[in-house]
């Protein structure tokens, strides 16, 4: 098994792309603590990966707050004993034109989509360092590498989660942690559903392709460093 072994923290995992990343770890040997807002769902993923024979953790947590992410992480550290990866994959999107867009839904979603992640980096930092290892890997967007009209405060969160990306890569080497990016396009989700409903899906991504991608990344060899992956649809024009 790839991930024999490791322990997982995954984000936005009751639903979509998290819930598709976290079976795809678990059925590899994986522990994983499923992060999300809904009980109902994170509570039905942590006992898909228990059928799996893995450990399974569900914890509430509103990843945008401080309070909430130090709780998750403390709570994961007692019940798994350590985070070898911590995915983060929880996201919000509110598409509409930039002189429509409320000041609110710009703050959310810059807090969901970048300032969560900082929030997780930093609190997993001191049990990656002691361990001298760990894999980082940020769900971002096409949208953090193109500009998409309508989409200005999606775009800024992502164009920022790439940078930040980058940058951590950078920073955290000396202490052997890996930091990725995988930057999807369309892919059929609830949230692209709610965001884009008059949008025809039939050949969009699957959340199970995206997480085949972080599973790559999950079990790369420490010798290797991959910054950004883009997966697109396959009828697409490359970026």
């Amino acid at each position: 098994m790839l991930l024999q072994g490791k322990t997982a923290l995954i984000t936005g995992a009751g639903r979509g792309i998290g819930r598709a990343i976290t079976l795809a770890f678990a059925k590899e040997g994986c522990d994983v603590a499923v992060i999300a807002r809904t009980q109902e769902q994170i509570d039905a993923t942590a006992q898909a990966v228990r059928d799996l024979g893995r450990k399974g953790v569900a914890i509430p947590c509103d990843v945008a707050n401080h309070d909430d992410v130090v709780r998750a992480v403390t709570t994961t550290v007692n019940a798994l004993g350590k985070i070898d990866v911590l995915v983060n994959n929880a996201g919000c999107a509110c598409f509409k034109p930039f002189e429509e867009l409320e000041i609110d839904e710009w703050r959310r979603t810059l807090d969901v989509n970048l300032t969560a992640v900082f929030l997780f980096v930093r609190a997993v930092l001191p049990v990656m360092k002691a361990q001298r290892a760990g894999r980082i890997i940020n769900v971002s967007s096409v949208a953090g590498v193109k500009p998409i009209a309508n989409q200005s405060a999606y775009c800024a969160s992502k164009y920022g989660l790439n940078g930040l990306t980058r940058v951590l890569a950078m920073e955290l080497r000396p202490y052997g942690i890996g930091v990725h990016a995988i930057c999807p396009g369309g892919v059929d989700t609830e949230l692209s559903r709610q965001a884009m409903p008059e949008r025809d899906k039939t050949n969009w991504l699957l959340p199970e392709d995206i997480a085949q991608t972080a599973l790559y990344l999950a079990a790369l060899s420490p010798r290797a460093a991959v910054d950004e992956i883009v997966v697109r649809r396959f009828g697409s024009d490359p970026l």
